[in-house]
């Protein structure tokens, strides 16, 4: 430890990296935010950005603004490349940040089971980019589904499929089927938007298998309600730009989402820790990395049990949960107070909506389903939205979108090769750091890169 101020450096600006930042913003310690956008945004909501409800800024704040009142905090915009831990030191871009804490909070990206190849014509939701690149390809497939004669060419382009029956599999088939039926019918001449297919795949024997088996139940009959085709027990083997093979058929589409599975950030590689099969990070009762005590990992880096032995599930409730008790496992040790005891995950309930009127609330002694279930769930999500300008945004865009059916962000902005530049930029190797050693002075200008958080 040194003599001066204790240094935290925290990588990753989601919600559980923010939230230990804003709750060291009173103690004596120096705060830097090290991630590779300068915004936070909620991951919860980006189906809505995919799908046209709603704009990118109405669920990305900057992370300089949300942290401005804090004078103890510098936010670094970097791709964090390697991290010393025998110097403490972490290696973002140009600049060698040194820390007396660390934090890793860096997230997950998509899983395809062994097959990057398919991360070009089935790309995920976790990031903003992803977000407005899958819009673009909904809403391309219906342009070009109106300029097209051959009627099964048509009709591969107006089937979208989505693999993956956990919550964003379920609120994308639900969302791609309310823009096809109810958003885009009035507005084109040569195609019928409800002959639109949107089906959905998933390995298992039923939908949501996290939540009790009756919400499975009615999520799976307020699809079909929908006209969404389910089908379970399936399991994709191979994925290319014309559809998606199954064991035993294969399915024509022109658009392919992916949402069956994620794999933690490189946090494990860059620290030499023990790390699960999905990459995350194991780590002790008090969510530090064996053997490194002064390094934490919350979020979904981290492999952490509840005190039942359950796995934390990778959701913003438990990374905020993981953010505080950091930062008072940090508080305590600066301030000498006694040692606190384990990380105790305390689980607020589960929440899924599937469409208009429809969603699927699990909370302690209670299940909510309907319009019902959907206005809680509506609640919720606007009260985890930063800002009030944003929770008043986002509420008026669903009351519009509730009374008129429309989808009002339906933009195609993107350049024809927008996808295939991210995905190549994603696959890129890991730059060798730059040794340069960041001085004391806290106004020292920092270039910036796209990395990991």
């Amino acid at each position: 430890m040194t003599n001066t101020v204790p240094k935290v450096v925290i990588v990753g600006a989601g919600f559980g990296g923010l939230t230990v930042a804003q709750s060291l913003a009173r103690l004596p310690v120096e705060v830097t935010v090290i991630d590779r956008h300068n915004f936070h945004y909620f991951q919860p909501l980006l189906y809505q950005v995919a799908t046209a409800a709603l704009s990118p800024a109405d669920i990305a704040w900057p992370i300089r603004g949300i942290l401005k009142r804090q004078t103890n905090t510098t936010v670094l915009m970097a791709n964090v490349t390697a991290i010393d831990t025998e110097q403490r030191l972490v290696h973002a871009g140009p600049v060698t940040v040194p820390y007396d804490y660390l934090v890793l909070a860096t997230g997950a990206t998509h899983s395809y089971f062994g097959h990057p190849e398919w991360a070009s014509v089935a790309p995920g939701l976790k990031q903003i980019q992803d977000a407005t690149a899958i819009r673009r390809r909904i809403l391309t497939a219906f342009e070009q589904a109106e300029l097209i004669e051959d009627v099964e060419e048509r009709r591969g382009l107006l089937t979208f499929v989505v693999v993956g029956g956990g919550p964003t599999g379920v609120e994308m088939a639900g969302a791609i089927a309310e823009v096809a039926h109810h958003a885009l019918p009035a507005e084109f001449r040569r195609i019928d938007p409800h002959a639109t297919r949107v089906i959905l795949i998933e390995a298992g024997p039923r939908l949501l298998p996290t939540f009790p088996e009756d919400l499975s139940a009615y999520a799976r009959e307020a699809l079909e309600r929908m006209g969404v085709e389910v089908m379970t027990q399936a399991r994709v083997t191979h994925c290319d730009e014309r559809g998606v093979d199954l064991e035993e058929s294969r399915i024509e589409a022109g658009t392919i989402v992916w949402a069956a599975g994620v794999v933690a950030s490189p946090a494990a590689e860059w620290i030499g820790a023990e790390r699960d099969r999905a990459g995350r990070v194991k780590v002790s009762p008090d969510l530090t990395v064996p053997g490194r005590p002064e390094i934490f990992v919350v979020g979904d880096t981290a492999a952490a049990a509840d005190e039942t032995g359950r796995m934390v599930p990778g959701i913003a409730p438990a990374a905020k949960q993981m953010g505080r008790y950091v930062a008072d496992v940090i508080a305590a040790r600066i301030t000498g107070r006694p040692n606190l005891g384990p990380f105790r995950y305390r689980h607020q309930g589960d929440l899924a909506t599937i469409g208009r009127k429809a969603a699927v609330v699990r909370l302690d002694h209670m299940h909510l389903t309907g319009f019902l279930g959907w206005l809680f769930w509506g609640f919720a999500h606007v009260y985890f939205l930063i800002g009030l300008r944003n929770r008043a945004v986002v509420a008026l865009n669903w009351f519009w979108n509730y009374l008129t059916y429309q989808r009002g962000a339906r933009l195609i902005v993107d350049g024809p090769n927008a996808q295939e530049a991210a995905q190549t930029e994603k696959t890129k190797p890991l730059a060798s750091s730059v040794e340069v050693r960041r001085s004391s002075d806290r106004n020292q200008p920092s270039r910036a890169g796209p990395d990991w958080h």
